[in-house]
């Protein structure tokens, strides 16, 4: 199976571009204070939680332009799992100790920055061949995922975290 569809490509373009339009759009809308203020007990501030999407982002490269090889099943075959699992926002996630947002001070000058350096790195995956099975890294409970898996992955998961920096937006209001 060889995924290079056009059509398809052009979907996950807009996608990814919507999504981290709207990332960039909050984060813009914090001053630098802002972004360092916890909003309530037990919270990540809205830098620390924009760390995390860039820290977790970081794996782009390594894994969707690392090693891959052909797959038996449908390229598309886990996205639905991934997309319900991200998007349901009842639900309470523990991060990866390897992805946890550092204490320093953020500022969204270079968040925003980092930001759109790994959004056109996700947009250059879609230029490739989503069929194919990425093998530098397990998704967690999971295993291996295709490239189009992985897309899909980064995008949800910047979706939800989004959601959760509007939400600290809110509260700091």
């Amino acid at each position: 199976m060889n995924i290079k569809n056009p059509r398809m490509n052009q979907d996950l373009q807009k996608e990814i571009n919507e999504t981290f339009n709207e990332l960039d759009n909050i984060i813009f809308s914090f001053t630098d204070e802002q972004l360092n203020t916890v909003p309530f007990e037990g919270s990540w501030t809205a830098g620390e939680v924009a760390d995390h999407i860039i820290k977790s982002l970081a794996g782009i490269s390594r894994v969707i332009n690392g090693p891959v090889e052909p797959t038996e099943r449908p390229a598309y075959e886990k996205v639905a799992a991934i997309r319900d699992l991200f998007l349901n926002f009842v639900i309470k996630m523990k991060s990866p100790d390897f992805i946890l947002p550092s204490s320093d001070p953020q500022t969204k000058d270079v968040q925003l920055a980092a930001i759109e350096k790994l959004k056109g790195e996700l947009l250059m995956a879609t230029e490739q061949d989503v069929s194919l099975l990425c093998t530098a890294a397990e998704f967690p409970t999971v295993g291996k995922l295709t490239r189009l898996e992985w897309i899909n992955f980064y995008i949800v998961h910047t979706e939800r975290h989004t959601q959760q920096i509007k939400n600290i937006f809110k509260a700091l209001k």
